[in-house]
C-alpha cells in the first residue's frame, strides 16, 4: 500500500546542518525503498546534485520570510498539480506554508520549535520521546503526535595515523565530533581533561569559538594533549582512531553522534541534555553526566579508561541498540507504518 502513496516533501534550510543532511538521507531511503515522491526545496548545489544521482524528482522555490509571498502560493500550485497523499515538510519554515489539500500534512520536527509554525499541519513527528512531550506540553495533541528516531548509515573507515596529529599510539584517545558552539560545550571537554591524566582529545569541528577555545587550551596548560582537527569528512575512521567519543552539549535535541559512537563500537561519556538523557541509559550503552559538570566528565573518563569490563559492556549494548533501532531499514519501517496508519480510513 505504501508503495502506492505520493509524498511531497518540502524544506525550507538553506544551509548543511542536521536536519537539511538528514533530510537528503531520507530521502534517498524512500526512494530506493520504492516510494513515489517530489520535494521542494531551496537550491543547493551539493543538495540537489545528490538528490538529482538519487533520481529524485525536485523543483525549487525560495523559502523566505514573512514577505515572501511567492513561495505559498507557488507550493500549492506544486500540490494541486502532483496530487499527493501526504505533505511532509521539514522544520518551521516550510511547515507554516503547507498548502491545503486532500491529504495528510505532516511535519517532521528535529527541535524545540514554537507551535504556531505548525498550525497548519494535521501531525507532527517529533525524532526523540522528549520533542514529543514537549509539543504536548504546547498544545499539540497526543493522538497526532509521533516518535520516529533518526537513522545513520554506517559504514567503517580504516583508522587515520595517530601520527598524524602527534599522538601517541598507547595514549587514551578521546573524540569530539561538532561544531565549536556554545551549546556544544566543547571548553568543558578540554577543562575535564586536565584531571585524565596521559589522556588526549581530538576536536573535530569548525566554529565562532575556535580562538577562544585555543585560548583556554593554553591557560590550562593543556596544548601538548589537545588537538584542534578543523572540519572533517571522515568521521568514521575518526571514530575508528579513537577510544572513547566525548559529547558535552548543554542542548542537544537529539544527536547523530550518539548512534555513530555506538554503531563504531566507540564507548560513548555524555551530558545530560535532551537527547542525550533520551537515548543513553547510565552504565548500559553509555556514561551520562551533569551538564557542565567538568568533575563528573573527568571522573566518568578515568572510569571507562580503567575499567576494561565496563568498556566492553558499553561497546557491546551500544552497538545492539543501533543494530535494532537505527538502521535505515528500521526507519523506513517505522515511516512506511507511520504513513499507512494515517492514512487508512478511520
Amino acid at each position: 500500500m505504501t508503495d502506492q502513496m505520493k509524498i511531497l516533501q518540502a524544506i525550507g534550510g538553506a544551509g548543511h546542518g542536521g536536519a537539511e543532511n538528514f533530510f537528503v538521507m531520507l530521502t534517498e531511503a524512500f526512494q530506493q525503498a520504492g516510494l513515489q515522491q517530489h520535494v521542494v526545496t531551496r537550491s543547493h548545489p551539493v543538495r540537489d546534485q545528490r538528490l538529482q544521482e538519487a533520481g529524485v524528482s525536485m523543483e525549487h522555490l525560495k523559502f523566505g520570510g514573512r514577505l515572501d509571498f511567492q513561495s505559498p502560493r507557488k507550493l500549492q500550485k506544486i500540490a494541486n498539480e502532483f496530487g499527493p497523499d501526504i505533505f511532509l515538510s521539514w522544520m518551521g519554515r516550510a511547515s507554516s506554508m503547507a498548502p491545503k489539500g486532500d491529504f495528510q500534512r505532516v511535519a517532521r520536527v528535529g527541535g524545540y520549535y514554537k507551535l504556531k509554525y505548525f498550525e497548519k499541519c494535521d501531525h507532527i513527528v517529533g525524532i526523540t520521546p522528549h520533542l514529543c512531550d514537549y509539543m504536548v506540553e504546547l498544545g499539540w495533541p497526543r493522538e497526532r503526535t509521533h516518535y520516529i528516531p533518526n537513522f545513520i548509515r554506517w559504514s567503517p573507515e580504516p583508522a587515520v595515523s595517530r601520527t598524524e596529529f602527534d599522538t601517541p599510539e598507547g595514549a587514551p584517545l578521546i573524540l569530539c565530533l561538532g561544531r565549536l558552539h556554545p551549546v556544544k560545550g566543547l571548553d568543558t571537554a578540554i577543562k575535564a581533561l586536565k584531571d585524565v591524566p596521559d589522556a588526549y582529545l581530538w576536536i573535530a569541528g569548525d566554529g565562532p569559538l575556535k580562538s577562544e577555545l585555543e585560548s583556554l587550551t593554553d591557560d590550562l596548560n593543556l596544548k601538548s594533549r589537545v588537538r584542534f582537527l578543523g572540519w572533517r569528512t571522515d568521521k568514521e575512521a575518526l571514530l575508528a582512531t579513537a577510544n572513547f567519543v566525548l559529547f558535552p552539549s548543554r542542548q542537544e535535541g537529539f544527536g547523530n553522534v550518539i548512534l555513530e559512537s555506538w554503531a563504531s563500537k566507540t564507548p560513548m561519556i555524555a551530558t545530560r541534555a535532551e537527547g542525550p538523557s533520551q537515548f543513553i541509559k547510565h552504565g548500559e550503552n553509555g556514561l551520562l553526566a551533569d551538564i557542565d559538570n567538568t568533575e563528573q566528565i573527568s571522573a566518568l573518563l578515568n572510569q571507562v579508561i580503567s575499567d576494561h569490563k565496563l568498556n566492553n559492556s558499553l561497546k557491546n549494548k551500544g552497538f545492539e541498540d543501533y543494530s535494532r533501532d537505527f538502521t535505515e531499514k528500521a526507519c523506513i519501517r517505522n515511516w512506511k507504518g507511520f504513513f499507512e496508519k494515517i492514512c487508512s480510513p478511520a
